[in-house]
C-alpha cells in the first residue's frame, strides 16, 4: 500500500484512488473494511501493491464521468454486493427498461434476474443484460449518470462490458459472438471463471410480477442441446395480456 494518501478519497469504508499511466488508467480501491472485501474481489478488482483496481485503456469514453459516479457510488453497490443492504434489482430493471426503450435499443435480460422474472426463487444480485455490438457504448451513454465502469472491451465471449448502479448494479455485455459456446472456461470481466456447459440461448417473453414490463430474456441451457441464439431481440415495457400466465420455474434453475 502507499504511504501518502493525498490523493486518495476516504469513502469511509473505502478509500480509492484514480490511476493514471500512457495507456491506462486504473480505479484503484487503496483499502476497504473486512466485511466489504470479499465484494471487491467478487467483482474482478485485480489486486496488486497500491490495492485493488479495475483498468481501462486511456482514451476509454466517459472515463471522467464514471470515475466520479465510481466514488459516488462504491460504498452502496459493494454493501450490497456483500448483501449488507437489500437489492432493488426490480426498480433498476425498470428503470433501465425505460431509458432502453425509449432509445429504441435491443436488450436481453439474463442472469438470475432473468430467473427471478419467470418465478424461480432467487435473490439476484444485480441485473445482466446482453445487447449488439453496435449498441454497447449506446447502453453507456443512456447510463452515464450511474456508470460506474465505463464500457470497454472484454477479453471474454463478448467484445464490450460495462457496469452502472442506478439504485442496484445493472450490467451489461456487447457483441456475444460464438465464443459463448467454446467449451473452455475463461475469466470474466468480473474476474470468475465462466460456467463451461452453458450459453445463452433465446426464451420467450416474461412478464415481470408487480409491474407492467414484459421483458424477453436469455435462458441458459445444458450445451449440447441446440444452437444457441446469440442475436439480442426486442424488449419493450407493455401492458401485461390477460391471457399471461405466471411463467413456470426454469429447470435450470441451477444456473442461478
Amino acid at each position: 500500500m502507499r504511504d501518502d494518501h493525498d490523493d486518495e478519497d476516504d469513502l469511509g469504508p473505502v478509500r480509492c484512488a484514480r490511476r493514471a499511466t500512457s495507456d491506462r488508467t486504473s480505479f484503484v480501491v487503496t483499502s476497504v473494511t473486512p466485511e466489504l472485501l470479499d465484494a471487491v474481489r467478487a467483482a474482478g478488482f485485480q489486486e496488486g501493491a497500491d490495492g485493488w483496481a479495475k483498468s481501462f485503456p486511456s482514451d476509454t469514453p466517459h472515463l471522467d464521468e464514471a470515475w466520479a459516479s465510481f466514488r459516488r457510488l462504491l460504498v452502496p453497490w459493494l454493501r450490497q454486493a456483500a448483501r449488507l443492504d437489500p437489492v432493488p434489482w426490480a426498480e433498476a430493471l425498470a428503470e433501465t427498461a425505460d431509458r432502453l426503450d425509449a432509445a429504441g435499443i435491443d436488450w436481453w435480460l439474463t442472469g438470475s434476474t432473468a430467473l427471478a422474472v419467470r418465478g424461480v426463487d432467487v435473490a439476484p444480485g444485480d441485473v445482466d443484460l446482453v445487447v449488439a455490438d453496435q449498441d454497447a457504448h449506446t447502453v453507456g451513454d443512456l447510463l452515464l449518470d450511474g456508470l460506474v465502469e465505463p464500457v470497454a472491451p472484454a477479453a471474454w465471449f463478448c467484445r464490450w462490458w460495462g457496469r452502472a448502479f442506478l439504485g442496484a448494479r445493472v450490467e451489461w455485455v456487447g457483441g456475444v459472438g460464438p465464443a459463448a459456446d467454446e467449451p473452455l472456461p475463461r475469466r470474466t470481466p468480473t474476474g470468475h471463471r465462466s460456467r463451461p456447459v452453458t450459453s445463452p440461448c433465446v426464451q420467450s417473453a416474461q412478464w415481470v410480477p408487480g409491474s407492467a414490463m414484459v421483458a424477453r430474456v436469455c435462458g441458459l441451457r445444458p450445451r449440447g442441446t441446440g444452437p444457441a441464439e446469440h442475436a439480442p431481440g426486442s424488449c419493450r415495457r407493455a401492458t401485461p395480456p390477460e391471457s399471461l400466465e405466471p411463467s413456470e420455474p426454469c429447470p435450470d434453475s441451477r444456473w442461478s
